[in-house]
């Protein structure tokens, strides 16, 4: 099992959202990062745990956890001219970019705040800590996982 973290604007699409979908399941679309889209098609796996991180917010930190329900297909949004993800390059022979579908499992009664995450001494490795790092997606260690887990 895999663990990750991926971000998203609750704006645009929140825990609460995950939580209402029918079946508490989503997809994950919208990704257009090289790597990662990378990590979505090639490591994350049915099964693996992600927290949902809220970012670009007041409250910016971890405000859930949810299960990867279906591993990478094609995103379906790529082929839409009327997307604002529509990739033009992207064919259905020959699809550029995947999605998964996340499945809800947990709510956080409290957010962990990136600024509590950035002052943990065993956090170190997650994208989140290190300068430069803006990806969507992001694999987190187990260790570090467990422990976040922890404080939530």
């Amino acid at each position: 099992m895999n663990y990750w973290l991926f971000k998203t604007e609750p704006d645009a699409f929140s825990i609460d959202d995950l939580a209402n979908q029918p079946q508490q399941t989503e997809h994950w679309d919208g990704i257009r990062n090289y790597q990662a889209r990378n990590f979505l098609r090639d490591q994350v796996k049915l099964g693996d745990q992600v927290f949902i991180y809220h970012s670009s917010c007041k409250n910016v930190g971890i405000a859930g956890l949810a299960e990867v329900v279906k591993e990478q297909y094609p995103d379906h949004t790529q082929f839409d001219p009327e997307s604002k993800y529509y990739d033009p390059k992207s064919t259905i022979e020959n699809p550029r970019w995947v999605m998964v579908d996340i499945q809800f499992k947990q709510k956080f009664t409290h957010i962990l705040a990136l600024k509590s995450i950035k002052q943990m001494q065993d956090i170190c490795e997650i994208g989140l800590v290190k300068k430069g790092h803006r990806l969507s997606i992001m694999p987190v260690m187990q260790q570090e996982f467990e422990l976040l887990l922890s404080r939530c």
